[in-house]
């Protein structure tokens, strides 16, 4: 079955492994699903992830990171949808809980968080939002 928004589908995919307090999750890769993956993983939000085959198609599977039983990731927000696209300028960024939380920006310099798009001044679209 085709999925209309294959980011909202990971995210939901990772709300309810944590819910489930499962150590994994796996959902089909694509290039955008790999790069927020990476910027988890970067900012502790992820153990580490990798690529693999499955088949004739290719499968992220991702270990969750959870600390004295309670899941590092509290929550997911999808920001732009395909029907609705979200943009901001650098100075325009949205600060997630004061700096606690990041936003995942896709620039024209590729995937990064807001804080690293701030500093080399480039806006781009706000694909979600991780705290």
């Amino acid at each position: 079955m085709a999925v209309t928004d294959p980011i909202a589908d990971m995210l939901t995919r990772i709300r309810n492994a944590i819910q489930a307090r499962q150590k994994t999750v796996s959902f089909p890769a694509s290039y955008v699903k790999r790069e927020i993956c990476r910027i988890l993983v970067e900012r502790k939000f992820l153990r580490k992830f990798v690529v693999v085959s499955e088949g004739n198609r290719n499968v992220i599977k991702a270990l969750l990171k959870f600390k004295n039983g309670e899941s590092v990731i509290q929550g997911l927000q999808r920001i732009s949808t395909p029907g609705r696209r979200v943009y901001r300028s650098a100075d325009t960024l949205p600060k997630v809980l004061n700096g606690l939380g990041i936003a995942i920006i896709s620039t024209s310099r590729g995937m990064m968080t807001d804080y690293d798009a701030k500093q080399n001044k480039v806006g781009g679209e706000v694909m979600c939002k991780v705290w």
